[in-house]
């Protein structure tokens, strides 16, 4: 079974998150895809929206697609999330699969500082949405990686040049999350928002 893993704060979850997860089903040929919403993501700086409401708008944006599966196991785990612990999880629990970890080109050269990262890539193929010509990966995992005969899986992205946290900037001025452009959140999920009153700075 071959399985995409793609986590995140999703803070608010966006169009470019569907747009990366969709391109990972098409290019991987994957049979299910889990959205694992993080719980103490222990590199982000900014506080989240709580637990529950992250939660609930990864649910709402991807009941559409059933090879789409809400994970949280991260919600629930104490502490800070490690994407490692994930993985050994679930080939426990799944023996035989094959993970595909989903992460941006920034986080791809960041992937040395991760915690217990040479252990990840050992149960994992990595696959990295990229624009364009992807820069090269850091000399240490390059390293790490051909021992193994691992590759990394490219994934092609259509642009999307908004992030979360300009996103919740629009949203902390903005009258509602409805107002915002389509193609930056699905109607469900802004709908979620401003039932909510999520990211607003106004009582």
């Amino acid at each position: 079974m071959k399985i995409g893993l793609f986590g995140g704060s999703f803070d608010p979850p966006h169009q470019g998150h569907r747009a990366l997860a969709e391109s990972a089903l098409d290019h991987l040929g994957l049979d299910e895809l889990r959205w694992l919403p993080a719980g103490r993501p222990w590199q982000r700086q900014h506080r989240l929206a709580a637990a529950e409401d992250r939660r609930a708008m990864v649910a709402t944006a991807i009941a559409d697609r059933a090879a789409f599966v809400l994970d949280d196991r991260e919600l629930h785990r104490p502490g800070a999330s490690y994407t490692i612990d994930t993985a050994c999880e679930l080939l426990a629990e799944r023996p035989g699969a094959q993970l595909f970890l989903l992460i941006g080109e920034d986080q791809l050269q960041r992937l040395p500082t991760w915690h217990r990262w040479r252990a990840l890539i050992e149960r994992v193929t990595l696959a990295v949405a990229y624009r364009g010509a992807m820069r090269e990966p850091p000399a240490e995992l390059l390293a790490a990686l051909q021992p193994e005969g691992r590759t990394i899986e490219r994934l092609p992205m259509p642009p999307f040049d908004v992030s979360s946290t300009e996103i919740r900037a629009r949203l902390a001025a903005a009258h509602s999350a409805q107002a915002l452009a389509p193609h930056l959140l699905a109607p469900q999920v802004a709908r979620y928002i401003d039932l909510h009153r999520l990211y607003a700075t106004h009582p």
